[in-house]
This record gives structure tokens, C-alpha cells and sequence, in this order.
């Protein structure tokens, strides 16, 4: 295969791994919304429990458990991943509860606002300075925001909650010295005694409702492939993709949470939410636009 070949090859299947990632991400509401009758905190633990499971024998096919025993051997790893687990724990188990509680739309605007609030973060933590496009981007936004705040006070919270506890979860991560998996390994093995106490006082209590029947178990089941394949897929887009293009992909999964809110659901928007949302679009399509201008002009010249 020659050299011109090979990274179109490579750009073509991490763009079809973006999008497989994203879509799985954007259709995750139909999935939990047929495991309805669980509850969040028992959805969450399956899905710690089942992931884990995935992750090993994964890292065991790739002989790369060393990894994975290191982080959490490293007491300056252990203690960021720890943090981390409780971020992604929360974001879990708030997102499956707004799914479940018929706030799809509310879930969708948090991981729309997810990138501006990681953008936030790069200023406000990693000292990063902002262009005069992003700027403008993040005003936009933070008037769709504020809209918002007044016309959905009571839903606010879990749009919030979702964009706040990812960000800090990806800004953990990133100052973490950890591979993906092994870091995402390591995150569930911190959660498992938790999610295993939880899961037990539950079968105590005849709350358990994995075992009940055929349905809910294996959908229990197929929920720690749920959690880990979306995220390998992620991991091969990141490799092969700049990241203007990655980001802009990034808005596919809250739009098909949007319209599986709206479409399949029957979710309503009020007038105040239908301007909010078109003004963080509005920011987002902005910012995307910086992005990828940035990524032109910064692309080496070819001969």
C-alpha cells in the first residue's frame, strides 16, 4: 500500500469509528429507556460491573493488564483516577435517571454544552488563552444558557450537572499519565466494591431486578458493552482524526439525543427553550467554525 494510500485508509476508518462512537452515545436513551423499570443507582452498578468484565478480557487478548495493575499500584495515579470514578459515576448516574425521568432534551443540552464548559476549563485551570472566535462562540452560548436558566429552572440542573461532571471527568484525565483503557479499567475497579455493595443490599432486600427475568438480565449485561465499545471506538477516532474534525463530530451524539427526546419520546419545548437552544447552536456552529479555520491555517504546507 503506498504512503499517499495508507492515511487516507487511516482518516476513512477513523471517520467511520467517530461516527460509530458518537451514534451509540446519541442512541444510548432507546437503550435505557428499555431498561426503565431499573433504577439508576442498580442501572449504574451493572454497567461498573459488566464493563469491568468487558476491559479485562480485552486488556488480557492484548496482554496489556500491566498497565492497569501500574495506575492503580501508583499512589499519584490512584489518586486522580479516583476522581475521575466519582465523576463518571455521577455523570452516569444523573444522565440514566434523566433518561428514565423523560428529560432526553435536558441530558442532550449538557453534552452540547459539554465542549464550551471544556473550553472554560482550558482558560480558567490550564491557563489557555482564547481566539476572538472562540470568545464570541462562548457569549453566544452563555446567553442560550442563561435563557435557559429562566425558562427551565426545573431541568437546568441536569444539564448542568451532565456538561460539569464530564468536563472535570475529561479534564482529570487529561493531566493523567494513564492509557485509555487502563485508565477506564482502573476507574471501574475503584467503583466495584461500591457497585458490589450496593448490588448485594439490593438482593437483600429483594430490590434486585438483574435475574428477574431473561430480557432485563441480558440487557444488564449488554450494558458494560454499551459503556466500553463506544469508548475503543473513541479511542481509534482520536488516533486517526485531527481534533478539529473529531470535535466537530462530537456534536452527532447530543443531536441524536436531542431528536430521540423530541421525535421518539415526545418530549415538548417551550419558546424559551427553542431560542436557547438555538443560541447555544448557534454558539457551537461558531465554534466548530474557529476550530477547523484554526486547524487550516496551522496545517504544514505541502510541497
Amino acid at each position: 500500500m503506498s504512503a499517499s494510500r495508507q492515511p487516507a485508509d487511516e482518516m476513512r476508518s477513523g471517520f467511520l469509528a467517530a461516527l460509530a462512537a458518537y451514534g451509540l452515545w446519541g442512541l444510548l436513551p432507546i437503550f435505557f429507556k428499555l431498561l426503565h423499570h431499573v433504577g439508576p443507582f442498580e442501572l449504574v452498578a451493572q454497567r461498573v460491573i459488566w464493563s469491568l468484565v468487558l476491559i479485562l478480557i480485552l486488556l488480557a487478548a492484548r496482554r496489556a493488564l500491566g498497565p492497569l495493575w501500574a495506575a492503580l499500584s501508583t499512589p499519584r495515579l490512584l489518586l486522580p483516577l479516583t476522581a475521575s470514578s466519582l465523576f463518571i459515576a455521577i455523570n452516569w448516574t444523573t444522565y440514566i435517571w434523566a433518561v428514565n425521568d423523560d428529560h432526553v432534551v435536558a441530558a442532550s443540552l449538557g453534552y452540547f454544552l459539554n465542549p464550551l464548559v471544556n473550553v472554560a476549563l482550558g482558560v480558567l485551570v490550564l491557563k489557555e488563552r482564547l481566539r476572538r472566535g472562540q470568545t464570541l462562540a462562548i457569549g453566544v452560548a452563555a446567553i442560550g444558557v442563561a435563557i435557559m436558566a429562566a425558562a427551565a429552572l426545573t431541568t437546568l440542573w441536569i444539564s448542568i450537572m451532565l456538561a460539569l461532571s464530564f468536563a472535570f471527568y475529561g479534564l482529570v484525565r487529561k493531566l493523567t499519565p494513564v492509557a485509555p483503557m487502563a485508565g477506564l479499567g482502573a476507574e471501574t475497579l475503584i467503583l466495584t466494591p461500591v457497585a458490589l455493595a450496593y448490588l448485594g443490599w439490593l438482593a437483600g432486600h429483594g430490590g434486585l431486578a438483574f435475574g428477574q427475568d431473561s430480557f432485563t438480565t441480558v440487557m444488564l449485561v449488554v450494558s458494560g458493552a454499551m459503556t466500553t465499545v463506544p469508548l475503543v471506538l473513541f479511542a481509534v477516532a482520536a488516533h486517526r482524526l485531527p481534533m478539529a474534525t473529531l470535535g466537530l463530530l462530537q456534536f452527532v451524539a447530543p443531536l441524536l439525543q436531542f431528536l430521540c427526546g423530541v421525535l421518539l419520546f415526545g418530549e415538548t419545548l417551550s419558546h424559551g427553550q427553542m431560542v436557547s437552544f438555538a443560541l447555544i447552536w448557534l454558539g457551537l456552529i461558531l465554534f466548530a467554525s474557529d476550530s477547523m479555520a484554526a486547524a487550516r491555517r496551522n496545517r504544514p504546507a505541502t510541497a
